[in-house]
C-alpha cells in the first residue's frame, strides 16, 4: 500500500528532530549543513504537508509545538529505522566491492586484462579478483548465469539476453612458418586463403566466429577448410610455426612472434578482419562497484 502523499520526506523529520535538540533552527541548518533560510522552507513545507504547526520561533531559538513533539516522537523511530537500512545497504555495497569475479575470453585474458587489472587495482587495493578465462560462448554463458559480474568477448555474435558495448578494436591477421610459401609473399587473395587448410579455435572461439563471419561477408558460399582444432592460441601459434598449416589470429596474441620473425603475417586481399572487442553484462542490469570501474578503465584509449 503505497504512504499518503502527506507523510514527510525523511530530510524534514530528520530536521525537525535536531531543531528541537539544539533549540535552535541555526544551529539546526549548520549541523545539516544547509543555509538558515534553507531550513526554514523545509519547515514550513513540513508543516504545510501535515496540516499543523510544528515548531514555535521564540527570542530564544525554536521549540515544538504539541503536535510538534508528538510528530517529533513518531519520527524518531522512522529516522532510526532509516539509519538501519543506510548502514544495511553500506554493510550490502561493501560486500558487493569486497570481490569481482571477471570471465574474460582467451585473447583479452591473456593480453589485454593484465592492463586493466594494474589499473584496477590501483583504484580499489582492497578488492579481490578472480578470472574466468573460455571462449566467448563460455563467457556469455558465465555472465549469463551469474558466475561473472562482467564479461569480455571478441566474437561477434551474442545471446539476446546479454548487453554488449564495445571497448577496443582488434584485427585478426593470417600467420604462417617463415618457410611456408605464403611467407615470400606480402600479400594473398582471399580465394586463396578458402582454399587452403586452416588451424582453427573450437567452436564457440571469438576469434573463429570473427574469421567465419568476414569470409561469409567475403565469399557467400565459404565453408572452412579445418586442417586441426585447437582451444588454445599458444598451441596454434607453436603448430603454425612448426609448419602445420597457416591459421588467423589475433593481432594482440601473435605480435611477439611476428616482432622476432618466429611468424609471418600476408596481408589478405577483399578480406576485411577487423573487429570489435565488447564488455557484456545481462539486459537491464548494468555494471556496479568493481565492475563498474573496470568497464570504464577497459574503455580507455590503450
Amino acid at each position: 500500500m503505497p504512504l499518503s502523499p502527506r507523510v514527510p520526506d525523511l530530510a524534514a523529520l530528520e530536521l525537525l528532530l535536531s531543531v528541537i535538540e539544539l533549540g535552535s533552527l541555526g544551529r539546526a541548518a549548520k549541523a545539516h549543513g544547509i543555509s538558515q533560510p534553507s531550513a526554514s522552507s523545509r519547515i514550513r513545507y513540513l508543516e504545510q504537508l501535515v496540516g499543523v504547526p510544528v515548531l514555535e520561533r521564540t527570542t530564544l531559538g525554536s521549540r515544538p509545538t504539541a503536535a510538534g513533539a508528538l510528530i517529533a516522537e513518531w519520527a524518531r523511530d522512522v529516522v532510526e529505522a532509516a539509519a538501519r537500512l543506510d548502514a544495511g545497504i553500506d554493510t550490502l555495497r561493501a560486500q558487493r566491492d569486497s570481490r569481482l569475479r571477471v570471465a574474460a575470453s582467451q585473447t583479452i585474458a591473456e593480453y589485454l586484462f593484465p592492463k586493466w587489472l594494474m589499473a584496477l587495482r590501483a583504484r580499489m587495493p582492497d578488492t579481490s579478483i578472480a578470472l574466468e578465462s573460455g571462449n566467448s560462448a563460455e563467457v556469455a554463458a558465465s555472465v549469463l548465469e551469474g558466475r561473472a559480474g562482467i564479461g569480455f568477448v571478441e566474437g561477434p555474435r551474442l545471446p539476446r539476453d546479454l548487453e554488449s558495448h564495445i571497448v577496443a578494436h582488434d584485427r585478426l591477421v593470417v600467420v604462417v612458418a617463415p618457410g611456408q610459401r605464403w611467407a615470400r609473399r606480402p600479400e594473398i587473395t582471399v580465394r586463396e586463403l578458402a582454399a587452403t587448410p586452416l588451424i582453427y579455435r573450437e567452436p564457440g572461439s571469438g576469434t573463429r566466429n570473427s574469421f567465419t563471419r568476414a569470409m561469409t561477408e567475403a565469399i557467400p558460399d565459404w565453408q572452412p577448410n579445418v586442417a586441426l582444432e585447437l582451444s588454445s592460441t599458444t598451441a596454434i601459434k607453436t603448430a603454425v610455426a612448426q609448419g602445420l598449416a597457416p591459421a588467423v589470429l589475433s593481432s594482440l596474441a601473435v605480435a611477439p612472434e611476428l616482432a622476432a620473425g618466429t611468424l609471418v603475417s600476408p596481408t589478405v586481399q577483399g578480406l576485411d578482419l577487423d573487429r570489435a572487442l565488447r564488455a557484456i553484462w545481462p539486459k537491464g542490469q548494468r555494471p556496479t562497484g568493481p565492475a563498474q570501474d573496470l568497464y570504464a578503465i577497459a574503455r580507455r584509449p590503450v
